[in-house]
C-alpha cells in the first residue's frame, strides 16, 4: 500500500511510523524545514520526505499523489486539511482522502465535501484498513464502530521510579482494552515495545476503549 502524507507533526510522524513497520510504502509532505530534516534521519523503511506546502499540487505529485492509495492530512490546520485532500481527491483521483480535523465544529463542512475526517482526539488510522496496518490482527472487533480513542497522557515529572530509569512499556500495568501505542520524547516519536522506557516528562500515546481512559489516566498519576 502507498500513503501520502501531508503534515510531518506529531500526528503524521507516528501515522509514518505504523505504515513502515507494516512494510508500506509512505510519502510525507511537510512545510517546516526542520521537522523534514527530523524526518528525513529518523523514519526507517520505504519513504520519500518532500520539504513543501501539502497543499501545493506540484508538491503532491513529487510525492507521487498519482500512485496512491491513501492521501491522509495530519496538519494543525483544519483549512490547510480540506484544500490537500480536496486537491488529492479532485486533481489526481486519489481513491481514498482522510483529514484530521482540529476543531469538531468543522468536521460537518469536510463530510459535505466528501472527506472523510476525524477529530484529532479519535484514532486517524481506525479509518485506514486494519489488515493493512496490522497484518492478521484486529483491534476490538471494528474500531469503526467503536468508542476506541487516541489519547496522550504526560508521565509525571515526579514519582516513586528514579528518573534517569524511567518505567518500561511492559511494566505499566494497562487496563484490558487498552494500550500504550507509541511514546512522544522531547526529540522523537517511538512505537512502543515492552522494552521502550517512558520517562518524566514523555507522552504515552494511548489507545484505549473510552470506557477505560480514566483509569489508564489514574495508573500514569501513580507511575
Amino acid at each position: 500500500m502507498y500513503v501520502v502524507i501531508t503534515g510531518g507533526g506529531k500526528v503524521g510522524e507516528y501515522l509514518a511510523n505504523v505504515l513502515l513497520e507494516s512494510k508500506h510504502d509512505v510519502a510525507i509532505i511537510e512545510k517546516n524545514m526542520e521537522t523534514a530534516d527530523h524526518l528525513s534521519v529518523t523514519l526507517t523503511g520505504r519513504y520519500l520526505v518532500i520539504h513543501g506546502d501539502g497543499c501545493d499540487s506540484k508538491n503532491q505529485e513529487d510525492a507521487g499523489i498519482r500512485h496512491a492509495d491513501i492521501f491522509v492530512a495530519t496538519t494543525g490546520q483544519d483549512d490547510a486539511n480540506l484544500v490537500s485532500c480536496e486537491i488529492a481527491q479532485r486533481v489526481f483521483t486519489v481513491p481514498r482522502c482522510i483529514a484530521r480535523v482540529n476543531n469538531p465544529k468543522n468536521l460537518r463542512i469536510f463530510r459535505e465535501v466528501g472527506i472523510e475526517s476525524v477529530s484529532s482526539t479519535t484514532l486517524i488510522a481506525n479509518l485506514i484498513e486494519e489488515e493493512a496496518l496490522l497484518g492478521s490482527m484486529r483491534i476490538a472487533s471494528s474500531l469503526m464502530h467503536s468508542n476506541v480513542i487516541l489519547s496522550e497522557i504526560s508521565v509525571p515529572k515526579t514519582g516513586m521510579h528514579a528518573a534517569e530509569k524511567g518505567v518500561l512499556v511492559s511494566e505499566v500495568a494497562m487496563p484490558e482494552q487498552s494500550i500504550i501505542a507509541a511514546v512522544s520524547t522531547k526529540d522523537n516519536v517511538l512505537v512502543a515495545r515492552p522494552e521502550t522506557p517512558l520517562y518524566p516528562g514523555d507522552t504515552a500515546i494511548i489507545i484505549a476503549d473510552e470506557s477505560v481512559i480514566g483509569e489508564v489516566r489514574s495508573i500514569f498519576k501513580s507511575l
